[in-house]
């Protein structure tokens, strides 16, 4: 994330509307994101701290740096194949729902949008959706929280969920 983001720095600078957009979560540093999995949590975490010092340092520049992330699972292989199968597949959204989300930060003007970690029904909510069933076409019941959702977020959210990884 950090090479990626200043290799790409002197293109964005030629940029109408440059920005970055990276696929982490809110920092919440809360053990209990840690204790099962500290490895992926820190690179994660790390990608969150790439967005805010990055935010600061190139907002002169006008170059926006957000980060984006579900409050739901999201049906892609590694849930299937890595985190509960069809089971948590048909609790989760489709990727559809990240799309539109990263279209709706990625075309807004970068000088008045940059340093936020974004949460995707968030976004969306923000820009008027308000059926979000097109998302989880297949789900009967509940759908499964992602990792690192902080639980104001899931309050702020009025999302009641079938449960989180941790």
């Amino acid at each position: 994330t950090f090479l990626v983001s200043k290799m790409c720095i002197p293109h964005l600078k030629l940029s109408d509307n440059p920005h970055i957009l990276n696929l982490a979560p809110p920092l919440d540093m809360e053990a209990k994101w840690f204790k099962n999995h500290v490895a992926y949590t820190m690179a994660k975490f790390g990608m969150s701290m790439c967005t805010l010092g990055m935010s600061a340092e190139f907002a002169g520049d006008g170059i926006a740096v957000n980060s984006l992330w579900p409050l739901t699972a999201i049906d892609t292989a590694a849930v299937r194949n890595l985190l509960g199968g069809e089971a948590v597949a048909a609790m989760s959204r489709t990727p559809q729902i990240m799309a539109d989300a990263a279209h709706a930060i990625l075309t807004r003007p970068s000088r008045e949008a940059t340093g936020n970690c974004f949460i995707d029904e968030e976004v969306l909510r923000a820009e008027g959706v308000t059926d979000f069933s097109v998302y989880a076409p297949g789900a009967t019941g509940a759908l499964a929280a992602d990792f690192f959702v902080p639980d104001e977020v899931l309050e702020r959210t009025g999302t009641k969920l079938a449960g989180t990884f941790s």
